[in-house]
């Protein structure tokens, strides 16, 4: 019988954006004179603990000791962490609801915030492990109790040790207390949870370094909101380009490097480009990118052999007008495009913009312009049983660029007939 696994998942800056400590801090001492001051300590507390400098059980105290919290307090941290789950567990939702019994939160925080929070995704409260306030008659939060393990240096490992869950439990987390699931066996892989923090002394002993929960689900198999990993689309950013551009670039979650010039490092591996308004793609390495997506240029494409673009299957986007906009406006094509599919404003597609499909999968197929390719494209459809969720085709004198909409169930088979296809340019799964 193959064994069950288990997701032994943290909640502070790995479920949510924030620690949620520090987080009802802020609202706590918003009126103390000495809030800054206080709100420091507090956040030291938190990364010496995080990074096994300090035992949790001393910060975890400290920390409960400086907050000067209530109950009206608690109901407004719930309020902010519902806002600050973060993006790739909030997207993935359904794995939540269709592996309930399997995801565990374990976390050194407590369950007066967390269990409010992790059950809107369908995650059992008898499954939520967690530390719990002391109040007094006034609803001042006073103390924890100091029996629950999780209180204590070590306390994930002696939870863990006391449930003896059988099966591979793999454990995913920011901080020293989540590794320690690792280091004592407990486990069967630990991967660092990077979305919202990196903390060099855990990314350095992780099995595996995962910047999204995408990526979790991706290299484990499992099902996922989204067919691969923005983290894994390596975004190239050349020459003289505006912080606002990057930024935008990382903000969504693609890997970004910014370089003087084209490296050949990159050219076997890159699937986004931005140029400078100066910069350009030499011919012969811009023939040998054959990963490449979508180039944004904040200058004019001239520059940019588009004929080959094209044929290639490669969105260009550009700034004609010397629009001093750019630096905002063609990330933002760039990034709609690879989010939805998006030609809008394209300089050498057909163009088209598309609504985002809920609980479907959506295929690109881009070919040559020529009669009967969507005869071909809906023939493979139908022998291979797919519902066919929204369907699009816009064509130039070139190209034909068919998106196609799919419920999320089928067979992988698909994807290696859609590419037989012998007119076949580029085909990818988006979400």
């Amino acid at each position: 019988m193959t064994p069950k696994n288990y997701y032994i998942i943290d909640f502070d800056s790995t479920f949510t954006q924030v620690e949620a400590l520090d987080e009802m801090a802020k609202i706590s001492l918003k009126n103390h004179p000495q809030k800054e001051e206080i709100l420091k300590q507090i956040e030291d507390y938190t990364n010496l603990a995080m990074e096994g400098k300090l035992s949790f059980t001393e910060s975890l105290a400290a920390r409960v000791r400086l907050l000067n919290a209530n109950q009206d307090h608690l109901k407004q941290l719930i309020t902010r962490l519902k806002k600050k789950v973060s993006a790739s567990f909030s997207r993935n939702a359904e794995f939540f609801r269709n592996h309930a019994d399997e995801v565990l939160i374990v976390s050194g925080g407590f369950k007066e915030f967390i269990t409010p929070v992790v059950s809107q995704y369908h995650i059992k409260k008898e499954n939520i492990y967690a530390n719990t306030f002391v109040t007094n008659e006034e609803g001042q939060i006073i103390d924890y109790d100091h029996d629950n393990p999780l209180s204590e240096e070590g306390g994930k490992v002696k939870l863990l040790q006391g449930m003896k869950l059988d099966g591979n439990v793999y454990g995913i987390g920011d901080g020293y207390s989540d590794f320690q699931l690792r280091e004592s066996g407990l486990i069967k892989k630990f991967f660092a949870f990077t979305e919202n923090i990196a903390r060099d002394s855990i990314v350095s002993r992780a099995d595996h370094v995962t910047p999204s929960f995408d990526e979790f689900l991706y290299v484990n198999n499992l099902p996922s909101a989204i067919s691969y990993p923005k983290n894994r689309i390596l975004c190239l950013v050349i020459g003289d380009v505006p912080e606002l551009s990057i930024n935008m670039l990382k903000r969504d979650g693609f890997s970004v490097r910014h370089k003087a010039d084209f490296e050949e490092k990159y050219v076997a591996d890159v699937h986004m480009v931005l140029l400078a308004a100066d910069e350009r793609i030499d011919h012969e390495k811009l023939k040998r990118a054959n990963k490449l997506k979508t180039i944004g240029h904040l200058g004019k494409a001239k520059s940019l052999d588009l004929t080959a673009c094209t044929e290639m299957g490669i969105v260009v986007f550009d700034n004609p007008r010397n629009n001093p906009r750019s630096s905002s406006f063609i990330p933002q094509r760039m990034i709609d495009f690879m989010n939805t599919g998006a030609t809008y404003l394209s300089v050498n597609f057909p163009n088209l913009q598309l609504p985002r499909m809920e609980k479907s999968h959506r295929l690109i197929h881009i070919h040559q312009n020529i009669p009967g390719i969507m005869a071909q494209i809906n023939t493979i459809f139908a022998a291979h049983d797919i519902n066919i969720v929204g369907q699009f085709l816009m064509t130039n004198a070139q190209i034909g660029y068919a998106i196609t909409d799919i419920n999320a169930e089928y067979d992988k088979e698909l994807f290696k007939s859609l590419k037989q296809i012998e007119q076949t340019i580029k085909f990818r799964v988006l979400y």
